[in-house]
């Protein structure tokens, strides 16, 4: 069955750095672009964090995010990453990764598969 799992999370202090990695199985990976989304705090909705497609060639970001955060993808690993650098506090979040099937860039259809997420918690 379809899985992404989420790994590398967290505690960090401000100004610290984390990777994360989305390892995915059960759908052919290589045809789908990759997100990763955080939601803040329960009830909070969930805020797009960056996107990259399928091939790697090309990456979106969140406006608060660029520049700190970049991600990368190795599809013979079926595994996406997301650098995370210059953390603050307010990155404190529960981050998932997120499959659609490549169709057009940036992504135009809701995302089809979700991770449960990975706590990163950043201390001031």
């Amino acid at each position: 069955q379809v899985k992404l799992v989420e790994s590398g999370g967290g505690l960090v202090q401000s100004g610290g750095s984390l990777r994360l990695s989305c390892a995915a199985s059960g759908f052919l990976f290589s045809r789908y672009d990759m997100g990763w989304f955080r939601r803040q705090a329960p009830g909070k909705e969930r805020e797009f964090v960056a996107a990259i497609n399928w091939s790697g060639g090309s990456t979106d970001y969140a406006n608060s995010m660029k520049g700190r955060f970049t991600t990368s993808r190795d599809n013979a690993k079926n595994t996406v990453y997301l650098q995370m650098n210059s953390l603050k506090p307010e990155d404190t979040a529960v981050y998932y990764c997120a499959a659609t099937y490549a169709t057009a860039w940036p992504p135009p259809r809701p995302y089809d598969y979700w991770g449960q997420g990975t706590q990163v918690t950043v201390s001031s």
